[in-house]
């Protein structure tokens, strides 16, 4: 594992390094994404059963073949084990309660002289779901991505997530149950954000889409965006650590290890003023990754994208924190809720030794579907803001027009646009005429 030390002469250029680790080369895979949009644009059905055969390894032989039924789902939800139903319905209760405080409100000002304004919030009315399943299932996901649709109000709510082999994941299915979802379809990638965004004769087009993915899935939104919505282009995991002498050391591997275990591309960051907590976490990982069944995965991102930064105080760890933006930052400090003031950027923040990463990512009730690679210096987690949409409701009086109406006319005459001002000038003109 790379340690820097602030104090280095190295230090600046080896930072550098960190701050671009969100950076994904979508040069080298956007003319292939691009590729198998058009593919779907112009083919449909035809090319999802190619792209299917290709990526997935299994035939489909018809629409039927790329749907998965709620029936399917039932059967799925019934034979899991109470422990699984439970867990998921807690997750689900949780994520729930935590997203209907978004829900954002219509609402309605009457000024004195007659003028009503307001913002009318109207839920969208399809959402398309991504939901990877390529070198994992991820019901956790679909948890964290309906819910939000549901809470707005989404009537109609798509799910594609892909199925090597043609073999969905039980409980995948059981979730997909419990969320009530019926419309769901065996396409993964680029393929199932371009059946969702550009639609075919099958299937209608969504209005946003929202998930996680690879490169291949967040190449193929930043392509579709304009055309519908999308939530953010994210990319690999990641996890910061602001972490003091107080601190677990067998915790904070454990939360490193959590990222690594992603993706060989997940990054896994503790920023320390204790050299003695660093040297201990170091250990610890050493002593943990052989044992994990995912070691392969882990120990390439541990190797090429783990760092541990070693401070001069708790400032500076904040600081540098604040320059990483992470997606996930965890705060082990004696006085946790001291450092939170001076948190800027973080797409989600923990504080203290028993709020760990992955009580997040499961069932806390704030979304897990946040901005990477230091995007959340000005991205937020998805929410139930990203189903709805916002329209602004005017409606003037006579009164107010006459108010503001010679306001209005004089921008509308700075800026050249005469229509702009006769269009308000002749309502004026007819008043004075009544008037009289």
């Amino acid at each position: 594992m790379k340690i820097l030390d602030v104090t280095s002469k190295s230090f600046e250029s080896e930072f550098k390094a960190v701050l671009a680790r969100g950076k994904m080369d979508m040069k080298e895979v956007s003319s292939i994404v691009e590729g198998l949009l058009n593919e779907i644009a112009t083919n449909g059905l035809e090319a999802l059963k190619s792209h299917i055969a290709r990526f997935d390894s299994w035939q489909a032989n018809s629409f039927e073949d790329i749907c998965i039924t709620p029936s399917m789902c039932l059967k799925a939800y019934n034979e899991l084990s109470s422990d699984l139903k439970n867990a998921l319905k807690l997750a689900y209760d949780r994520i729930y309660a935590f997203h209907q405080k978004q829900k954002p409100q219509s609402w309605i000002d009457c000024e004195d002289n007659g003028n009503i304004l307001g913002v009318k919030v109207t839920p969208i009315e399809r959402a398309g779901l991504y939901i990877p399943g390529g070198k994992a299932a991820y019901p956790s996901s679909l948890l964290m991505n309906a819910i939000p649709a549901i809470v707005a109000g989404v009537k109609e709510i798509v799910v594609c997530s892909p199925t090597p082999h043609n073999n969905p994941n039980p409980l995948l299915l059981g979730a997909l149950h419990l969320c009530g979802i019926t419309e769901i379809y065996k396409v993964g990638g680029a393929s199932a954000i371009g059946l969702m965004a550009y639609g075919i004769k099958e299937i209608k087009k969504v209005d946003a889409i929202s998930g996680p993915g690879n490169i291949f899935v967040a190449c193929a939104k930043k392509h579709v965006f304009g055309e519908v919505n999308i939530d953010m282009i994210a990319g690999p995991s990641e996890i910061g650590i602001i972490a003091d002498k107080h601190a677990n050391a067998k915790y904070i591997a454990y939360d490193l290890l959590s990222q690594a275990e992603h993706d060989e591309m997940a990054s896994s960051i503790l920023i320390s003023d204790d050299s003695a907590l660093i040297e201990s976490v170091k250990s610890h990982i050493e002593h943990i990754l052989p044992s994990m069944p995912r070691v392969a995965i882990a120990q390439k991102s541990i190797a090429n994208r783990a760092v541990m930064i070693h401070t001069r105080n708790l400032q500076e760890s904040i600081d540098i924190a604040n320059a990483l933006a992470p997606e996930h930052l965890e705060v082990f400090t004696l006085n946790p809720a001291e450092v939170l003031p001076y948190i800027k950027h973080a797409g989600a923040i923990f504080l203290g030794e028993y709020s760990s990463e992955p009580i997040g990512d499961y069932l806390a009730g704030p979304n897990h579907t946040l901005p990477t690679g230091g995007s959340a210096r000005f991205f937020s987690p998805l929410s139930v803001e990203h189903f709805v949409k916002k329209s602004s409701i005017i409606a003037f009086s006579a009164q107010a027009l006459k108010q503001v109406g010679s306001s209005c006319v004089a921008l509308a005459q700075c800026e050249s646009l005469d229509a702009h001002a006769q269009a308000v000038l002749a309502r004026l003109d007819s008043m004075k005429i009544n008037k009289e």
